[in-house]
């Protein structure tokens, strides 16, 4: 069993938890070694009333009496290469239809029981090649999403056990990326 049933909506018990499995099965689709990838988050029953052929292009078929609350992700142009993802994100900000806003990308993790190994005085870049040559590093997809009112989830996929059914959604899994998504919304 996976996260979607044959309607193709994610079972999941709130909109935004349902925008982030959304997001995460469409990054899954592409593949792993992608680009970090950002969303607009625009409540799906003003798109239909404001968009209606915008709404059919992005959700074909799509019931027109979705949940109260629902998110349809929109995706921006790809980031800009070259630029840190943190300084990247300090440069956005969103028009107002723009309920929230989501953001995928891979990264490389260790258990925390690695922490206690990590040499003293690493600059960014030798941590870096430290993480990719430690044998219990992990690569995790993460999807992070928040709204502009504050509510946040994300979604963990690991590649070593990359299935619908093996990924963790929480509201707090990602919590430095979820406030750097968050700080774009302030003005």
């Amino acid at each position: 069993m996976d996260n979607f049933p044959n309607d193709g909506t994610p079972l999941a018990g709130n909109p935004l938890t349902r925008a982030v499995l959304e997001i995460d099965e469409y990054a899954a689709g592409l593949g792993w070694d992608q680009p970090a990838r950002l969303f607009a988050l625009v409540d799906t029953a003003q798109l239909r009333a404001e968009e209606p052929a915008l709404a059919e292009q992005l959700a074909p078929g799509a019931d027109e009496d979705e949940a109260p609350g629902s998110y349809t992700p929109v995706e921006q142009d790809a980031l800009p290469s070259g630029t840190a993802l943190d300084e990247f994100l300090g440069t956005i900000a969103w028009p107002g239809a723009v309920a929230g806003c989501a953001l995928t990308v891979e990264r490389l993790m260790l258990p925390p029981s690695a922490e206690e190994s990590v040499p003293d005085g690493l600059n960014s870049g030798e941590l870096a090649d430290w993480v990719a040559a430690h044998p219990e590093r992990q690569e995790v997809r993460m999807t992070v999403a928040v709204l502009r009112d504050g509510a946040r989830d994300s979604a963990l996929r690991l590649r070593e056990k990359d299935a619908a059914t093996e990924v963790l959604t929480g509201a707090s899994l990602v919590p430095g990326l979820a406030d750097a998504l968050a700080a774009t919304f302030e003005e």
